[in-house]
């Protein structure tokens, strides 16, 4: 069951519901937490206990409280649909939570006996086997072996997955099954916080706390509302005295000052604010990312520089050794042999497929010994072996990059013939990448990988740099070959060699200059730098500290996907602007529809303002008040789609909000305020 399968805006699952909330959300607890529609509340009651007192007028009284309650109740049924494909959602999620059973080992070996345990009984430390069509039961780390795994349940992807133990690609997921193989796995949650808990928390919690902006805004929205009641209230009695000045006309009603009242405030952007705010969280979800809050979502929109890494986002990431490139006087298959051997306990890709090379060239011929293996570090970024000889003989073989084989054999009293340097600088110009092999202090030569720069990416970065975010290259690579990738791909900046310190470094530069800054990573190393950067998306096929150092999670582990999320934070942004504009703007009309309606008995000369001709002063009221709840239900598609956001400029984007949403603001209710009045008159309502 895919995670981002959502239901359509008609779809009886989620009408039903919403609308019975709609009236359980009349409830003046809930309705006093949106000040903007508390004010409509309180006149929806006021209206209703006039219209019961009225001796006449009571049918147009009783017409504007039933639209008011609709206005009202519009803006519940728009929070309650938001919160409907959130909950729906969350009830997907909880259905790939499975009670079941599982082979906890006695010892952390495969081999080794183990016992049959519920898998809600498990705990952080315990060790299970995992076997060919077994369900992993809890979230942890591969120890021991390599498989398949069948990520659908979570990801949608039908397409198997390996996870081996070791790298970037070791963390399981509890709900997914093992395909083929068997695999030790490492528990590091307890009961209730394995991902698929955290998941359903996280969308559970749409209903969320309010982001910075959008408390902003509400600060905004109910300082307007103010403004307006007090005008509304002052103009009763200077009808008064109008009225007692001219000797004519009659003193506007009070219904008539809260219909006013209520269609100066802004009550499109306040009924539609909360359900904004939700829908953005819920487009994160379709999207297959989980994000921790909405203040994520939203700072995804406000990133101007985006950190990427070289390998899996701007390239294929799956670099295969192409050549074997000896130093002088060092034959290939030496310098394939003891690549090879370096690479014996070296389960990356990358090293697969020296071994892999050095077969297809028959010349791989591993030492005999006992072996010390030496794993890949981002400090040292080297990895090999120690091989002890029969003789006693300790020969330490290594490969890496080959600024750091060269501090190494530096330290040993070597030095790296010129002839290997060259060769390295010629490989990184191809944008290759040189992996430098070295026997003790002696550099045997380079091995050539090679990596493919994804078609499209430039044009992808082109449409960044449009929308003023500047991308930056993150990559272990030597400075050369960060160069020529970086130039192919188009990005705007690159970091090379680049260890978590350097990442964690350019991150706090950026927002010491007052930037925000987005990252994606997968690795434990990835950590401290996630942790840092404002919006920082985990791989689901990462570390378990990635995932808890990040503020999202993506589903597909596809670091492209970072692209995706900082459009979707901006579209968020740009709908709570553009229906926050069409809001203000349309009130406009309003005027025009009201004022004349409420003094033209005492003014006529008002009656010049009555620029839409409309029937009578309470058809231009209740005209007024008909749109104004009328909008917010033909905006809901629009607040939970979210508008369409395009990569251009800010100025470009400024001008093209004002001119759909501003000046539409102040077209449509002309126009909408008309023909409610025509069909008023026509069909002898008022």
């Amino acid at each position: 069951m895919k995670t981002s399968t959502t239901l359509s805006l008609l779809d009886p699952a989620l009408l039903r519901p919403a609308i019975a909330a709609s009236f359980t959300k009349l409830s003046p607890r809930v309705q006093w937490r949106n000040p903007v529609m508390f004010v409509v509340y309180l006149g929806s009651i006021a209206t209703t206990l006039l219209g019961l007192q009225a001796q006449a007028d009571a049918g147009f009284i009783f017409a504007i409280s039933a639209w008011l309650w609709f206005t009202v109740l519009f803006a519940n049924f728009a929070e309650a649909l938001a919160e409907g494909r959130s909950k729906a959602q969350a009830a997907s999620l909880r259905g790939l939570k499975k009670s079941t059973w599982a082979k906890k080992l006695t010892e952390p070996t495969h081999g080794s006996p183990f016992l049959p345990e519920q898998a809600d009984n498990l705990r952080k430390g315990d060790v299970v086997l995992v076997e060919a069509g077994d369900m992993i039961p809890v979230d942890g780390e591969v120890i021991q072996g390599v498989a398949t795994v069948d990520e659908s349940a979570i990801t949608g992807e039908s397409a198997p997955v390996v996870r081996e133990s070791g790298g970037d690609f070791s963390s399981v997921t509890g709900g997914t099954r093992v395909l083929s193989d068997w695999l030790v796995v490492r528990i590091n949650v307890n009961p209730g916080e394995s991902f698929l808990d955290r998941m359903i928390s996280m969308v559970e919690g749409a209903k969320r706390q309010r982001t910075p902006n959008e408390i902003a805004l509400t600060i905004l929205l109910v300082a307007l509302t103010i403004v307006f009641l007090v005008v509304t209230v002052t103009l009763l009695p200077f009808s008064i005295f109008s009225v007692a000045a001219a000797k004519s006309g009659n003193v506007v009603g009070m219904t008539a000052l809260i219909a006013l009242l209520v269609c100066l405030i802004p009550t499109t952007i306040g009924g539609l604010l909360s359900a904004v705010g939700v829908a953005g969280m819920s487009r994160m979800m379709q999207a297959n990312v989980i994000a921790t809050s909405g203040r994520a979502v939203e700072a995804a929109g406000d990133v101007d520089v985006l950190l990427l890494d070289k390998t899996g986002t701007i390239t294929h990431g799956n670099r295969q050794a192409s050549r074997f490139l000896p130093a002088p006087g060092v034959t290939e298959a030496q310098l394939a042999a003891c690549a090879v051997q370096a690479s014996m306990t070296d389960e990356t890709p990358e090293g697969r497929s020296i071994v892999s090379l050095a077969q297809r060239l028959g010349a791989a011929q591993p030492l005999t010994g006992t072996l010390l293996d030496i794993p890949f570090t981002a400090q040292t970024r080297m990895s090999g072996v120690d091989v002890t000889l029969a003789d006693g003989t300790a020969r330490p073989l290594r490969k890496g990059a080959v600024d750091a084989v060269r501090k190494y054999i530096d330290a040993l009293g070597g030095t790296v013939p010129a002839a290997v340097t060259q060769a390295s600088d010629d490989v990184s110009r191809r944008g290759s990448t040189p992996l430098a092999v070295a026997d003790g202090n002696r550099v045997l030569g380079i091995v050539e990988l090679k990596d493919i720069v994804k078609p499209g990416i430039k044009e992808r970065f082109g449409e960044l740099r449009r929308m003023g975010i500047k991308t930056v290259m993150i990559t272990g690579d030597n400075r050369l070959t960060a160069a020529a990738i970086a130039a192919e791909a188009g990005v705007d900046d690159f970091l090379a060699e680049a260890t978590p310190e350097d990442k964690l470094k350019l991150i706090r530069q950026y927002q010491a200059e007052g930037r925000l800054v987005a990252m994606t990573g997968d690795g434990t190393n990835d950590a401290p730098a996630l942790a840092q950067a404002d919006v920082a998306v985990a791989m689901n096929s990462g570390t378990q500290a990635a995932k808890e150092a990040g503020n999202m999670v993506d589903l597909d582990s596809n670091p492209t996907k970072l692209l995706e999320i900082v459009e979707t934070g901006k579209a968020l942004l740009m709908t709570r602007g553009s229906l926050t504009t069409f809001s203000i703007a349309n009130d406009v009309a309003k005027y025009f529809a009201i004022i004349p309606a409420i003094f033209v008995s005492t003014y006529p000369q008002l009656a010049a303002l009555n620029v839409m001709q409309l029937g009578s002063p309470n058809s231009a009221i209740l005209s007024a008040v008909i749109f104004n709840a009328l909008i917010i239900m033909f905006l809901i598609p629009l607040a939970l789609k979210g508008v369409k956001y395009r990569p251009v400029g800010a100025a470009a984007l400024l001008r093209r909000n004002l001119a759909i949403y501003g000046l539409g603001g102040l077209i449509v209710p002309f126009i909408g305020i008309k023909v409610i009045d025509l069909l008023l008159v026509a069909l002898h309502l008022v």
